[in-house]
């Protein structure tokens, strides 16, 4: 599925010294430079919100594998749940390339603790205060005080803790802190361009993340012994529910026992699921019209952004699993890279 394409990229390209100047002709060179900042600071300020975010993920991942894990064995039959994930989170290559072994010791330091991994919780919050730094002045001082008050406790936290419940609480603290900051730039930023960046970096990397978790499920997870909808099945989605925070929401919803195709259906395309990518596309395309507004002018971003609307808005869970699940999520995470592409050459360099 192409599962390191996009953490594979974890570090954000370094902006280009002269990049080209935008609006045609009568660009002084004064204006030039003022056009220069804001894109190193939209950069830093989606950047950093893509770094909280899926620090936020890779927490949700282990926990929900711990979890699973600690069932019997009858119940999570004979797949190995710390292989999928490493698949889940995008860096199954250079997680092989360190470990010969997928266990929760060699998973649980790799994708929490790992400084050679660039896309470890650990990176991804020094990674993120890092950004922080960067803009302290464009940051409310409720968000300076949350990012930066979790990279001090993150160094508390040493090589990590030693005990499987010490970890547990810890993956917790992370997505405590990531909702942290989270709220505290939505309750306090002022709603222009440095605002919408951020969004921006939440929801790109929100749906990438959706999608994976799918993708792995339907994919990789399901042993070819084990037919969809029995018991190993069933707990395998609950644990999918968990990660993603959906499991008051699946039976609101639905009101139903868990059934795959009801919890594909949450996750793709239900715009109340904050999750979904289908509510994740919405929140783009609006932000993205709103730099536009500022701007002055629409580009590839936009035209991507909302192609990819409206072909979440014209489909039906029948439709897509008639042509395959894996096949539409791979396209999505395809498409959903480009659109990353797009915003960053549009806006960020």
């Amino acid at each position: 599925m192409g599962g390191d394409a996009s953490y594979g990229n974890a570090v954000p390209p370094t902006p280009n010294p002269s990049p080209p100047l935008r609006g045609g002709r009568g660009i002084t060179p004064a204006y030039a430079e003022s056009l220069n900042m804001l894109s190193r600071t939209a950069d830093n300020l989606y950047w950093l919100s893509r770094y909280v975010e899926r620090a936020e993920y890779l927490a949700r991942i282990l926990e929900a594998t711990l979890r699973l894990t600690a069932l019997p064995l009858a119940y999570v039959g004979a797949s190995n749940e710390w292989e999928s994930a490493v698949a889940t989170a995008g860096c199954s290559s250079a997680f092989l390339a360190a470990h010969k072994e997928a266990n929760e010791e060699n998973v649980v330091d790799f994708l929490a603790f790992s400084s050679d991994n660039p896309s470890s919780i650990r990176n991804c919050l020094e990674l993120a205060r890092h950004n922080a730094r960067a803009v302290r002045t464009a940051l409310t001082m409720e968000m300076w005080d949350a990012i930066n008050g979790t990279w001090l406790e993150l160094k508390r936290y040493g090589n990590g803790p030693s005990s499987r419940e010490e970890v547990l609480r810890f993956l917790r603290w992370v997505q405590e802190s990531s909702l942290r900051f989270d709220g505290s730039a939505y309750r306090t930023m002022l709603r222009n361009d440095a605002y919408w960046f951020s969004r921006l970096g939440v929801y790109v990397e929100r749906a990438d993340n959706t999608a994976r978790i799918l993708d792995v499920k339907y994919h990789l997870l399901l042993p070819e012994n084990e037919r969809v909808g029995g018991p190993l099945d069933y707990f395998q989605w609950s644990a999918i529910l968990r990660t993603v925070s959906a499991n008051t929401a699946y039976h609101w919803v639905y009101r139903d026992s868990v059934k795959p195709w009801f919890i594909a259906d949450l996750l793709i395309l239900k715009d109340e699921m904050p999750r979904s990518l289908s509510s994740c596309y919405e929140a783009i395309v609006r932000n993205l019209d709103s730099i536009a507004s500022v701007y002055g002018r629409q580009g590839a971003a936009q035209r991507q952004a909302r192609g990819i609307r409206t072909r979440l808005q014209n489909s039906r869970m029948d439709g897509i699993f008639q042509r395959g699940l894996h096949e539409f999520i791979g396209e999505f995470i395809t498409e959903n890279n480009r659109l990353g592409v797009a915003i960053t050459e549009q806006f960020l360099v």
